[in-house]
């Protein structure tokens, strides 16, 4: 189903997978009914959330389905919890469903595709939790953001919040890329300045933490790279002015691209310190992951100094006459400057995070080895507990 160019050398093997089709720009939404024909889809379910019906984004996608049935699930929270995937798959199979459209944020993603997962799975919910546990392919589903920054269109993951165990789960499997992601600038228009914010510094962390990744390779560096230049340029805009629908499809397409890279490089240590952050505190993924951005960078520098100095150059620090570790430096310092450009707030404490929960956080960050694998440097517990501090 995706699409997969393989590098094969003796050491070494790189896969690429995205969504099986994209299809991008301010029209893209008028292609809903014919891919929804394509796919053989009568009866489609809509996951998405209460604002977004509120605010007249789904009654865009309602006037592209060409007439079909359909039924709606809007009660997607933002860091959905587990429960959420099973009532969303007890109204999928209930409703005589037979595909899904993904509308919203991350969130409203994941769940449509925990439920593509979930609804033709005999067992309970708790066996896909973990790589490649999904035995075969799902219905049908569509993926239409509206934000520009999780990327979860174009990726294999969804992630879900264990409120018991106040932990992130995720399930992780090629069965989850969507058949068709929609992506279009016009969808975001709706989308809060906060969310804005914090889901295109989510965005920054892709790209940034794939193009830094162990696992890289030259076509996820390509469009990491890409990512960066996009967001250093367009967030700050789409920030100010909502409107700008230039800004916004800029920010669309870096998002998409960004999702692209770490969807096969993978992520790192960010996104590990970050998840007991969210877990935890019920802090937003995309502003956990902003709030740790510039100190974990300070501490992956000395490991890759070149590639940081890519990044200031991405980022459009003039670096010709800098040395290479002067260059990383001001790469960290450039991705501190956006982050605080957005209004997205530092430290810690600014979210009530109590400073004794920090050694529990590190020894719960240090055991996500399926990101701490990915980062360019070696991470100890007491490690994380200094970028913690630092970050507090």
């Amino acid at each position: 189903m995706s699409t997969t160019i393989s590098k094969i050398s003796a050491s070494n093997i790189s896969a690429f997978k995205i969504a099986n089709k994209l299809i991008t720009g301010q029209a893209a939404i008028e292609q809903l009914a014919a891919e929804l024909t394509r796919l053989n889809v009568d009866n489609p379910l809509i996951v998405t959330d209460a604002i977004l019906i509120k605010s007249g984004t789904v009654d865009l996608a309602l006037a592209q389905l060409g007439g079909r049935r359909y039924g709606i699930f809007d009660q997607v929270k933002p860091e959905p919890e587990i429960s959420i995937v099973e009532d969303c798959t007890r109204a999928y199979r209930e409703g005589e469903h037979d595909g899904l459209i993904g509308l919203g944020g991350g969130s409203a993603i994941d769940i449509a595709k925990g439920v593509a997962a979930f609804a033709g799975h005999e067992g309970p919910l708790a066996e896909l939790f973990g790589v490649d546990l999904v035995k075969r392919k799902g219905p049908a589903l569509i993926a239409i953001p509206t934000t520009a920054g999780t990327g979860s269109e174009v990726t294999n993951v969804a992630i879900f919040s264990d409120k018991q165990a106040q932990l992130k789960k995720g399930i992780v499997s090629d069965y989850l890329l969507p058949d068709v992601a929609l992506v279009s600038p016009v969808m975001t228009l709706t989308c809060p300045r906060s969310v804005t914010a914090a889901s295109g510094v989510d965005a920054l962390v892709h790209a940034v933490e794939s193009y830094l990744s162990v696992n890289a390779s030259p076509i996820t560096d390509a469009i990491a790279l890409g990512a960066i230049k996009l967001i250093a340029k367009a967030l700050p805009k789409a920030y100010a002015n909502p409107a700008n629908l230039q800004a916004r499809e800029d920010m669309a397409t870096a998002s998409l691209m960004a999702g692209m890279a770490f969807g096969n490089a993978g992520v790192g240590a960010v996104h590990a310190l970050a998840y007991p952050l969210g877990g935890r505190f019920n802090i937003a993924h995309g502003v956990s992951n902003a709030l740790l951005l510039p100190y974990v960078m300070a501490w992956n520098k000395m490991a890759c100094v070149e590639r940081f100095r890519d990044i200031a150059e991405a980022m459009g620090v003039r670096v010709a006459d800098l040395s290479d570790k002067d260059a990383a430096d001001q790469a960290v310092k450039a991705m501190a400057d956006l982050c605080a450009a957005v209004d997205i707030p530092s430290g810690m404490r600014s979210f009530n995070v109590p400073e004794d929960a920090i050694p529990a956080m590190a020894e719960e960050a240090s055991k996500i080895d399926r990101l701490m694998r990915n980062n360019p440097r070696k991470l100890t517990a007491g490690d994380i507990e200094k970028i913690y501090r630092a970050a507090y």
